[in-house]
Parts: C-alpha cells; sequence; structure tokens
C-alpha cells in the first residue's frame, strides 16, 4: 500500500505538475521518468529511489511504501535526498529521516 508523508519533497522539474503526479500514482497510471523517494525498505539505509511505473507491480501492492519526495529523473531524486538530508540533519542534528517526517 502506498502511503504519502504530510510534506512531500519535490524536486524543481516536477513542481508545477506534483499533484496531477500524486494522482496519477494513486490511480495506478504509467508515468513517465517519475521516481519515488521512499523510506528504504532495509533498515541498513535511509532510503530507496523507486521508478514510479514499479509500483504498479504486484510485490510493491503488498508492501507498505511510504513516499516522502518525487523527482523528474534519477538524478534529480538523488539532488533531492542531497537537500532533504541536509534539512533533516540541519533541523534535527541527526539523520533520523523517519522521526522527522512523523
Amino acid at each position: 500500500m502506498i502511503q504519502w508523508t504530510s510534506r512531500i519533497y519535490v524536486s524543481n522539474n516536477l513542481k508545477k505538475k506534483k499533484d496531477k503526479t500524486i494522482d496519477s500514482i494513486n490511480n495506478r497510471r504509467l508515468t513517465s521518468n517519475i521516481y519515488c523517494i521512499a523510506f528504504a525498505s532495509s533498515p541498513e539505509n535511509l532510503f530507496d529511489i523507486i521508478n514510479a511505473n514499479e509500483l504498479l507491480s504486484p510485490h510493491y501492492q503488498k508492501s507498505n511504501i511510504k513516499i516522502v519526495g518525487l523527482a523528474k529523473g534519477e538524478e534529480e531524486a538523488t539532488n533531492l535526498i542531497e537537500d532533504l538530508l541536509m534539512e533533516v540533519y540541519k533541523q534535527t542534528g541527526a539523520f533520523d529521516v523517519r522521526e522527522f517526517f512523523t
């Protein structure tokens, strides 16, 4: 099941289409070059970068995924994670991203 944090980080090239993109993902429609930043599925990591179209697969339909960010392209997703981590650290002094978003 896909869940969204109350505060979604969005890359600059996607800001104008944020609501439409979220709607497409929620309604299981194909997207073009959209990447979701979600809490990591592995406890050793902080985030996963997932192509939004992968969320259509049965594996992800059975998993709990909490999305914290959206980006147009993989490079923007990586840059968005860097920005997000810097903000989390600046505000909390740590990298506990799950705590930051709750």
